[in-house]
C-alpha cells in the first residue's frame, strides 16, 4: 500500500545545495585559520550537522567549532542560502504525492528559518503541512550525530495524529540522501528511503539500513505511491 505520510530531507534530497554550502564552509575555515582550496572535499558538509563535520574532518576543538559554525551562518544568510537549485523532477514528484492524498513534511538539519525561506523561494512551500529544521535546543540536547533523529521526531509529532503514531512503519517514510537521514528514520520507527541523486552513495545508504533506494525523483514517487 502507498505511504500516507512522507518526510523529506532538504539538502541533497529536494535541493542541489552544495554550491552555497561549500563556499560558506570554506569561508568559515578561513576565518578560523584553515585554508581549504578543494571545494569538492567540502561537499561532505552537505546534509550532516556542521559541528559533526568540523570535528570529523578537521578535528577542531569545541570552541573553534562554535566559531566556525557562527562564521558559516554569518556568510550563508547573505550569500549562500539561495545558491542552490531544486532537482529536476522534484516539484512534479511532490505534486503527484500530494494529489494522491499523501501528507508531506520536511525534516532538515538546516536552521528552520532557512528551510522555510528556501522552500518559499522555489515555490514549493505549499506542498508541506509540516516544516522542521534545527533549533538551538537541538544542538544543546545532542552531540550532533543524533540531531536528525530529534528533528524527525518533532516532525512526526506534528505530522501524524496521535492514533496513528503506533503504525509509523507502514504509514510513514523518511526520505534522504545521507546516512543521518536513514538513521533518523530508523530511530523513530519509520520506513527509510534513500536517494542517490544527492550527496551520499548507495553503499552509505544501504549500510545505514535503508529499506528502499531511489535513483531518480520519478522512481522515488513510484516507491512512495507503490500499491
Amino acid at each position: 500500500m502507498p505511504f500516507k505520510y512522507a518526510l523529506f530531507d532538504l539538502d541533497g534530497t529536494l535541493s542541489e545545495s552544495a554550491p552555497g554550502i561549500v563556499k560558506c564552509v570554506q569561508y568559515a575555515l578561513h576565518k578560523v585559520g584553515i585554508e581549504e582550496p578543494d571545494l569538492t572535499r567540502l561537499e561532505a558538509f552537505v546534509g550532516p550537522p556542521l559541528n559533526v563535520e568540523f570535528k570529523e574532518m578537521y578535528d577542531l576543538d569545541p570552541e573553534t567549532i562554535e566559531k566556525a559554525v557562527d562564521y558559516f551562518r554569518e556568510r550563508y544568510a547573505v550569500d549562500g542560502i539561495f545558491d542552490c537549485n531544486v532537482y529536476d523532477g522534484i516539484p512534479e514528484m511532490l505534486k503527484k504525492c500530494r494529489e494522491s492524498g499523501m501528507t508531506l513534511a520536511v525534516a532538515s538539519n538546516k536552521p528552520e528559518p532557512y528551510v522555510r525561506q528556501i522552500l518559499e523561494h522555489f515555490g514549493i512551500v505549499q506542498e508541506f503541512e509540516v516544516i522542521c529544521g534545527s533549533r538551538m535546543e537541538d544542538e544543546r540536547a545532542s552531540a550532533g550525530n543524533d540531531a536528525k533523529a530529534i528533528i524527525v521526531k518533532r516532525a512526526l509529532q506534528g505530522l501524524l495524529p496521535q492514533e496513528e503514531q503506533s503504525g509509523r512503519k507502514e504509514l510513514c517514510a523518511m526520505v534522504g540522501d545521507r546516512r543521518y537521514d536513514i538513521e533518523g528514520a530508523l530511530a523513530n520507527g519509520v520506513a527509510a528511503v534513500g536517494v542517490t541523486f544527492g550527496y551520499g552513495t548507495e553503499q552509505e545508504l544501504l549500510e545505514a539500513g535503508a529499506d528502499r533506494i531511489a535513483h531518480t525523483p520519478e522512481q522515488l514517487a513510484e516507491i512512495l505511491l507503490e500499491d
